[in-house]
């Protein structure tokens, strides 16, 4: 074993050590370092399919002694495991918590259109709109998916004129399967059906409004519904005497990205507090008003709050005043039984530690190929990347063709992402995936441009009577062809390191019940179903990640790219990085700029609120994930002179995010 290797191998061995030592620690976190038992679960729902959650149980909570019990339900896009903070702060303090994977995602396979929609929408707060003004329309054309997402905000409790369509169609269960997964809890031995609560985070907000109405009035009705990040409705909007809601907490994000949660204003100004369906809400008039301030009381349910949060949308799951907030509602009204203080909080400490071990991760595949390349049947990429001023632009034109690449990247990125989310007309059968069409949609047409500009100035070349084709492409060694054979063993390579990547989530999830991600659910085992899925979407992803590194790491080749060492490695990365990630950047500083100075999002301001949300809310992880990939690209170009090995694995990497845990249709 010669020196490289040893050290290749020393270096994977501390990886991946690093990994399981980080996810060990995690475990015990999440299980309160023994005080917790974690398990998972399936549901039966009729003859719909299965839903999939993870069990927070204290040791305290027996049949003798029972517990109060919390439903935890996710945000749109996300899955259990988001909700792990407050699954891991209220086990801690002696509630036996069900994390659920709601319709079309995580590892549930019912699918998300179980949950029903109207052929209309409303584009304000229920039980204020009208037909006369246009803000209640009938949604006539459109596919169904789109139908869909303009009923999020639509309820299943609701009057019939908003839960029902003119065509037959209707909201049939707005709870993602919360109803049935909170009639589990109840029924629990160690779970005391008196005290119960329910608590979600954006779409599960809705789900949580549903639970709570669903079992008003009954002996097992929530006794609490913490609602992060969520809408408040008009009492007109459902039957207001039949239907209560005990002790509701709001957690309101002041830079929420989503116009449903600031009440449909550009910004959630200190007087929102003032609005008549805020005051309806807290049972108190103008004078009175305040943000919080708990009003009423939790001994006949009508203690209401509404809690201001510095922070955006996606990150109020993590936000310590959030959940301190949200830990002593529970605390007062199920009467939680704790000498622990809000404020006192270690979940972070786990969701750092699955961070490290994430990053770990990814990274353990680069000494793991550089093992690989010793393989005689990959040896043949074992080709460093040499000098060739004749390759390499000049950086006037290399920072030309660099601005034109991020402009053309910040202004398809919002259009192209929601046109795919929702009007896409792709067959909803084969490409279910919603976020997932959203980058395919965005995706299809920057290959259009890419090949478009590539064989533009292929022509150029050929006429010029230069060495053109695969010079210009820049896929392999040879000057004037593409190497097939290379691309295949490229493609091969790549999976190779995708799968020891998946080996170690997989061993993970296996022994720490654990994923890897931060915040957001980044990588996971696959279901059969959602396999199935990567395949569907796997060509398109690699097809952009080729043309995309081809055109950014060789025809853009910029001057020291071929320098030795880490300031070489260094002077190519940024380029590179700038090529991927600038026209993202762009988008989160026309988004952001705007909301922190109080005007309201970027993309709302300018487009419509059509084109904010989601794909908005999304670059917050998706921009990171950008410059780890080009730190990928980089290495693995620089490693074999060719774009193959990079550009299929952040492909694979890509789409496993993409089709991993999130939305199915």
């Amino acid at each position: 074993m010669n020196n490289t290797v040893k050290k290749n191998l020393i270096i994977l061995l501390v990886l991946v050590a690093a990994i399981f030592a980080c996810m060990f620690f995690a475990n015990q976190i999440q299980k309160d370092f023994g005080d917790v038992i974690i398990t998972e679960g399936c549901i039966e729902v009729d003859d719909l399919g299965t839903l999939t959650y993870k069990l927070y149980t204290p040791k305290t909570a027996t049949k003798d002694d029972k517990a109060p019990g919390v439903l935890l339900l996710h945000g749109y896009q996300n899955d259990h495991e988001t909700s792990a903070g407050y699954g891991i702060e209220l086990s801690r303090r002696g509630a036996v918590v069900m994390c659920l994977d709601e319709y079309g995602h995580g590892g549930t396979d019912i699918p998300m259109r179980e949950r029903g929609w109207t052929n209309h929408r409303v584009k304000v707060n229920y039980g204020q709109d009208s037909e006369a003004d246009g803000t209640f329309v009938e949604v006539n054309s459109g596919i169904q998916r789109y139908k869909l997402l303009m009923n999020f905000s639509n309820l299943s409790f609701f009057n019939d004129h908003y839960s029902k369509g003119t065509d037959g169609s209707e909201v049939k269960d707005s709870s993602m399967g919360g109803i049935a997964a909170y009639a589990v809890l109840a029924t629990m031995e160690n779970v005391d059906p008196s005290k119960l609560g329910v608590s979600g985070h954006s779409m599960g907000t809705w789900a949580s409004w549903s639970v709570s109405a669903f079992y008003s009035g009954t002996d097992i009705m929530p006794k609490a519904t913490v609602l992060q990040c969520g809408e408040l409705f008009n009492s007109k909007a459902y039957d207001a005497d039949k239907i209560k809601f005990n002790n509701v907490l709001l957690l309101n994000a002041k830079y929420d990205e989503f116009n449903y949660f600031r009440d449909y204003e550009d910004f959630v100004r200190p007087d929102l507090i003032d609005s008549p369906l805020r005051l309806e809400f807290l049972g108190v008039d103008a004078v009175k008003s305040m943000w919080n301030t708990t009003f009423g009381s939790f001994t006949d349910g009508s203690a209401r709050r509404i809690e201001l949060i510095s922070n955006n949308h996606r990150l109020t799951t993590h936000d310590a005043h959030a959940m301190a907030a949200a830990l002593k509602w529970f605390a007062d009204a199920l009467d939680l039984r704790t000498n622990l203080r809000p404020r006192n909080q270690i979940f972070m400490f786990k969701e750092a530690l699955v961070f490290i071990a994430m990053i770990c991760g990814i990274f353990s595949m680069l000494p793991f190929m550089e093992l690989l390349l010793t393989i005689p049947f990959f040896s043949v990429m074992d080709k460093r990347l040499f000098t060739d001023s004749s390759r390499e632009r000049r950086m006037g034109k290399w920072w030309k063709g660099a601005i034109i690449t991020a402009l053309i990247s910040f202004a398809t990125y919002p259009f192209m992402t929601q046109l795919g989310q929702g009007l896409l007309p792709l067959p909803e059968n084969i490409f279910r995936m919603t976020i997932g069409n959203g980058f395919l949609s965005w995706y299809l047409l920057l290959i259009i441009i890419m090949l478009i500009t590539t064989l533009t100035a292929l022509k150029k070349a050929v006429k010029l009577g230069k060495h053109a084709d695969g010079r210009m492409l820049g896929m392999g060694y040879e000057e004037k062809r593409i190497d097939w054979a290379l691309m295949g063993r490229g493609a091969l390579l790549a999976l190779c390191m995708a799968a020891f990547m998946y080996i170690e989530v997989l061993l993970c999830q296996v022994f720490f019940m654990l994923d890897f991600r931060f915040i957001w659910p980044f990588f996971k085992t696959f279901t059969p179903m959602r396999f199935g899925q990567f395949l569907v979407y796997i060509p398109v992803f690699a097809l952009f990640f080729l043309l995309n590194n081809s055109k950014i790491f060789a025809q853009m080749r910029a001057v020291h790219s071929a320098d030795p060492g880490a300031k070489g490695f260094w002077c190519a990365w940024w380029k590179n990085a700038f090529c991927m990630a600038a026209g993202i950047f762009m988008v989160i500083l026309l988004e952001y700029i705007p909301f922190f100075m109080g005007i309201g999002p970027g993309a709302d301001l300018l487009f419509g609120s059509t084109f904010g949300g989601p794909f908005m809310s999304l670059l917050i992880v998706f921009f990171p994930q950008i410059l780890v990939f080009s730190v990928i690209c980089t290495y693995c170009y620089r490693r074999t002179s060719c774009v193959y090995p990079g550009a299929f694995v952040v492909a694979v990497l890509a789409c496993w995010v993409v089709t991993g845990g999130s939305a199915l249709f």
